[in-house]
This record gives C-alpha cells, structure tokens and sequence, in this order.
C-alpha cells in the first residue's frame, strides 16, 4: 500500500479532485443561499457541507499515507456520488450548479478507483 514517500500518480490525482471537490462544494454553498428556495434547504446545504468535508478528510488521509485511506476514499465516493445527483437536479441549467454535479462526480470516479486499489 502506498504510503507517503509513494505516493502515485493515481494518488495524487485523486487528492487533487478532493481538493477541488471541495473548494467548489464551499463555493456552491454560497451560491445556493443566494439563489434561496430548495437550493438553500437544510438538507442541500448539509449535503455540500458534508461533500466539502469529506473530501478535505480524504485528501488528507492520503497525503499522510493512512492505511486506512481506502475506507474514507469509499465513503467519499458514495458522498460526491450523492452530491453530484442533487446539484444536476437542481441545475436547470445553472452553470454554478452543473459545475459542482460535474466536479462531484469526477471525485467521486478518482475516490472510487482509490478505494478499489487498496482492497
């Protein structure tokens, strides 16, 4: 298993998605409460919040080369995965919106492999 002085392209890779998962999350954050309604839910803006912060333990497990990266990257995954559905349902065609769904998503892919390699 790779820990810190091995880290691999893949690795990085996916620490560089989780780290811009979670910019955009925080960013959308402020967008949906400035466009009110169902985009500022409790239940959407929890949902952000929880992506944005799972993606910031992710990186940072890898990036230390915890053993136990590959739980939290498949927690991860399933997180953005969920993001990323209600973000594209929300769109209609906001381009804040898509970009977070599109962003979630491709987290969601990178965790996902991560997790796989591990097990």
């Amino acid at each position: 298993m790779p820990n810190m002085h091995q880290m691999t392209a893949e690795m990085q890779h996916c620490i560089d998605n989780c780290t811009t998962c979670h910019n955009v999350c925080v960013e959308t954050i402020s967008h949906c409460l400035l466009l009110g309604g169902e985009h500022a839910s409790a239940d959407h803006i929890r949902l952000l919040m929880d992506c944005a912060e799972i993606c910031d333990v992710s990186a940072d497990f890898m990036l230390r080369g915890s053993h136990r990266h590959d739980k939290v990257c498949s927690v991860c995954a399933e997180v953005c995965r969920d993001c990323a559905s209600e973000c594209e349902r929300l769109a209609h065609g906001d381009v804040t919106m898509m970009r977070c769904a599109e962003t979630c998503r491709q987290c969601a892919d990178s965790c996902r492999r991560m997790a796989l390699m591990a097990a």
